[in-house]
């Protein structure tokens, strides 16, 4: 598949749009409810991959800007995101719950503080 260098606003909303799902798949459901759904995790963890290799592409192709947002993790986004591709059968649900209900509302909050689309390089 052919890399296409998309602009930084694009990868910003990406990964607000990604946790914004989860957010949506998992509205109203506790842990045992989380555990024991796989299509949930499923979707879950398709978009925590898409939140991390968008961070990925932020800290490689806008390095001045991932730099000047240092304050969001974007090394342990893309790490995460390796994690759940490539150990796929080894999955630690718990980590992924404990990522969706205290990780990813300060990190929706953090991107969405970010310069608006007018704001930063393109």
């Amino acid at each position: 598949m052919k890399k296409v260098n998309i602009r930084l606003p694009d990868y910003l909303n990406h990964i607000a749009q990604a946790i914004e799902r989860i957010n949506t798949y998992t509205k109203g459901i506790d842990k045992d409810v989380w555990l024991g759904n796989t299509l949930i995790q499923d979707a879950v963890i398709r978009n925590i991959e898409i939140i991390g290799e968008a961070s990925h592409n932020v800290q490689t192709l806008h390095q001045e800007f991932a730099k000047n947002n240092a304050d969001f993790p974007w090394d342990d986004a893309y790490w995460m995101r390796n994690v759940l591709s490539h150990g796929y059968f080894q999955v630690d649900l718990d980590i992924v719950w404990e990522t969706i209900t205290s990780d990813l509302p300060v990190l929706l909050e953090k991107v969405r503080s970010m310069p608006s689309n007018d704001d930063v390089d393109q």
